[in-house]
């Protein structure tokens, strides 16, 4: 009789052990939020807000901001460079939009009221 107890303890502790295995697996792929200009939210100021900071592929970027002042657009190096939207750019339009992070340069833009001329944009770079 005890060693039937023994056995289903066993089976019991496995069980846990997997599970808790599992959800680690599943905490450390979810990846870090990071809400970009901290407190100020997506602004003017936003393009030094990276500096000291180290992104993984998987991390979400949220970005807060007034939504009718504002928009975020995911562009590519050259709609970056350019303040320009290239086909196939995604906008976001929420005032709090999340934004997982692809492996290598994320480039991000705003395109309202010439504000990415004016310097409103972001390059994250994700590891």
């Amino acid at each position: 009789m005890a060693r039937g107890r023994g056995g289903a303890s066993a089976s019991c502790a496995m069980a846990f052990a997997v599970a808790c295995c599992f959800c680690f697996i599943l905490a450390a792929e979810a990846g870090t939020t990071y809400y970009v200009g901290d407190s100020n939210g997506w602004s003017f100021g936003s393009p030094s807000w990276p500096n000291g900071k180290h992104f993984h592929a998987g991390d979400t970027l949220v970005f807060r901001y007034v939504p009718w002042i504002h928009n975020v657009v995911a562009v590519d190096e050259d709609g970056y460079n350019g303040c320009t939207t290239p086909p196939g750019s995604r906008t976001y339009t929420s005032g709090a939009d999340s934004v997982t992070l692809a492996r290598g340069d994320n480039f991000f833009i705003c395109t309202r009221f010439g504000h990415c001329n004016l310097g409103m944009k972001l390059v994250v770079y994700a590891a």
